[in-house]
């Protein structure tokens, strides 16, 4: 008997949780977190806590390390979890250390039981190979085997082929994890299945489509002029893994090749400054994304060609003159400071990526009513979380709650979808089209429900013999 269980990303995006049961065993695909208003607007006990057995469970498939896939991966052990932890090779780098951070700030603060964790971890990891079978299970009539393939989504991530053999036949599932577009920055995009007879999907853009490339970049270059113009400061809200080392490695493209263009600066001022795209500080004020942008810098391996080509250059795309990068809190308060006053040129990267905390709250708060400013989006935003609010508000006028008080919106807003780390409907369906025999049956989850019915209406006229079904939360 084989059956597929989902203990999150089922009624949204977040809380990436699902099972794979094969006749007395199981393992599981991911253990995230719920953020936004997918189970409260923060994380409760009850969210946390593994609230379905896990006795039978073997192995614990991780796809990608985003908070939302890994969170909740320090509770399973708490709950009795115990087998391998299987995943990528960069993953299992990565991994303990977005684990210490969200045990630091979500867990606990002290240091010992944070380290018993970690190591605890660091034990039950077992690094794969892409493309690499891995035998989990093998019984007297049941097995599992599983292969990790490239994703695209973010540095390490996978999606999980399932080969299964039980006594009724053998049969090869897929679960997609976070799919990435094609022709991001830095990542090979990824590649179609060979086989599936089952395929879980993502569907998180399943209603809508990136801009291309080019076009994102060349919206990505407007708005990093208007900072240049008027002396302000662009703010980016961005994931310390993936969008912060991606949005790195398209602004020193454009510095490397706009670089001596001059840009007259107005301001306030009746006389105007000229300056070039050189003259453009970017800030990078997070911690944890510079220690994930230094880890992306020793992991070039896994950088795509393009990428690898600008290094043997002599190119650095994720150290470069004008990066500045913000450590302690101290440096983080002088900083939120010193730019809201001088209106100086500046584009600031920080964390978290749906505004919900982390150091880009106190910018918002500093920088959200002066519309020198602008704050771009770059990423999807949640329900009932600031990011999303102030996306849906700001653009009319509006205000957004941070930390229990109003704040005004003044400052321009964008969003360039076309940097966002997910596929989108048509590379969803590109995926799915790639595959040779079209799956008896495809499952959509990570998704809001009016995203998942337009990526159904799509699959099923593309797959017309495959039963696409959206599971139940």
């Amino acid at each position: 008997m084989i059956n597929i269980l989902h203990h999150g990303a089922v009624n949204g995006v977040t809380g990436s949780c699902h099972e794979l049961q094969v006749a007395n065993f199981g393992i599981l695909i991911d253990c995230g977190l719920f953020q936004g208003q997918e189970k409260g607007a923060a994380p409760s006990a009850m969210d946390l806590a593994i609230d379905f057995p896990i006795d039978h469970i073997r192995a614990l498939i991780v796809t990608h390390v985003h908070i939302d896939h890994v969170g909740r991966i320090p509770y399973l052990l708490v709950a009795g979890f115990d087998g391998p932890i299987i995943c990528s090779e960069p993953s299992a780098v990565m991994l303990p250390e977005i684990l210490e951070d969200a045990l630091r700030i979500g867990f606990t603060r002290d240091r010992g039981l944070i380290n018993r964790v970690l190591d605890k971890i660091r034990s039950q990891l077992v690094p794969l190979s892409y493309n690499q079978w891995h035998e989990v299970f093998s019984g007297n009539s049941e097995s599992l085997n599983v292969r990790l393939q490239r994703a695209g989504h973010i540095l390490g991530s996978a999606y999980v082929e399932c080969d299964v053999h039980t006594a009724e036949g053998d049969e090869r599932i897929v679960f997609s994890g976070d799919l990435g577009a094609p022709h991001s920055p830095l990542l090979p995009a990824p590649e179609s299945p060979e086989k599936a007879d089952r395929l879980i999907i993502e569907s998180t853009y399943g209603d809508k489509n990136h801009e291309d490339r080019e076009s994102r970049r060349y919206r990505l270059k407007s708005v990093l002029e208007h900072a240049l113009e008027d002396g302000g400061t662009v703010l980016i809200p961005a994931f310390s893994i993936g969008r912060t080392q991606e949005l790195l490695y398209e602004i020193e493209g454009l510095i490397a090749e706009f670089g001596d263009e001059a840009i007259e600066q107005t301001g306030d001022s009746s006389s105007s400054i000229a300056l070039n795209w050189k003259d453009l500080e970017i800030v990078v004020d997070s911690p944890l994304a510079a220690e994930f942008t230094r880890i992306y810098r020793d992991l070039k391996p896994y950088w795509d060609n393009e990428a690898r080509a600008l290094v043997k250059a002599g190119r650095h795309p994720l150290s470069f003159e004008q990066l500045t990068v913000i450590g302690s809190h101290e440096d983080h308060l002088n900083a939120v400071d010193y730019l809201a006053r001088s209106h100086r040129p500046c584009v600031v990267i920080a964390g978290s990526g749906m505004c919900a905390g982390g150091r880009v709250v106190n910018y918002l708060k500093a920088m959200l009513g002066d519309w020198h400013n602008d704050v771009l989006f770059v990423g999807y935003q949640a329900a009932g979380t600031p990011g999303r609010d102030i996306l849906t508000y700001g653009p009319k006028g509006g205000w957004v709650e941070l930390d229990g008080e109003r704040y005004d919106i003044r400052a321009r807003i964008h969003s360039v979808g076309g940097y966002s780390a997910h596929a989108g409907q048509s590379d969803l369906l590109r995926f799915v089209g790639g595959i040779p025999c079209k799956p008896k049956e495809i499952r959509m989850v990570h998704g809001d429900a009016g995203a998942k019915e337009a990526l159904k209406v799509e699959l099923q006229a593309l797959a017309p013999e495959s039963k696409v079904l959206i599971p139940a939360g």
